[in-house]
């Protein structure tokens, strides 16, 4: 856990969502190798397809900068018919380094800077400013399926507001190939835990 009473703020979360044309071009060329090299994520769909969708929503390329700049190793996890929509989800092995000693939300951030402690953020501001979602409890179960994710980090997740009322939030994990879902007071904040995105694209 990080260390409390010392004061000493720690730097905050950096959102990145402008990039350059260079970069724009590289994060594409990461994406689609990282696409081809792990194609159990996304059985049956071809990186032409998520390119040509890429092209037409110009706009969803900040929110991807944003989630591998912080470490989230963005990939393809998922198809949705319906709509036509690709769904990305951080795929990095451990919760992405560069979104972590975060507390859940704004309410529990505010809470924990007033006993003079200051986390780097907090994951539901972070995550809107990044223009993505925190997965849920089913979403996190869905990528452990792909792979084994936070074996030795955790990672907040979408909580209930009648557990958030009371001022619990939510975090899951993998230990001993077993997913565990459990509660921390919303203001904690830990130097292994940050939080998994999705985007729909």
């Amino acid at each position: 856990m990080v260390k409390k009473g010392s004061g000493k703020p720690i730097p905050k979360v950096a959102v990145k969502l402008e990039f350059s044309p260079a970069q724009g071009e590289e994060l594409l060329s990461t994406l689609e190798t990282r696409f081809e090299q792990n194609m159990d994520r996304h059985q049956g769909l071809e990186w032409a397809a998520v390119h040509a969708r890429l092209e037409a929503h110009p706009e969803k390329l900040s929110s991807l900068h944003a989630m591998e700049s912080t470490g989230g190793e963005p990939d393809v996890v998922g198809f949705d018919q319906e709509s036509g929509e690709f769904v990305f989800y951080d795929c990095a092995a451990q919760s992405p380094t560069g979104r972590r000693s975060i507390c859940y939300d704004g309410d529990a951030q505010d809470e924990r800077e007033k006993k003079g402690v200051h986390p780097a953020g907090n994951a539901v501001d972070i995550a809107a400013a990044m223009g993505v979602e925190l997965l849920n409890e089913a979403q996190y179960r869905a990528l452990q399926k792909l792979g084994a994710f936070d074996t030795t980090t955790s990672s907040w997740i979408q909580t209930p507001a009648d557990i958030r009322e009371r001022g619990g939030a939510l975090f899951a994990d993998r230990r001993y190939d077993t997913i565990f879902v459990y509660h921390n007071s919303a203001p904690s904040f830990y130097a292994a835990r940050g939080f998994r995105g999705a985007l729909r694209v």
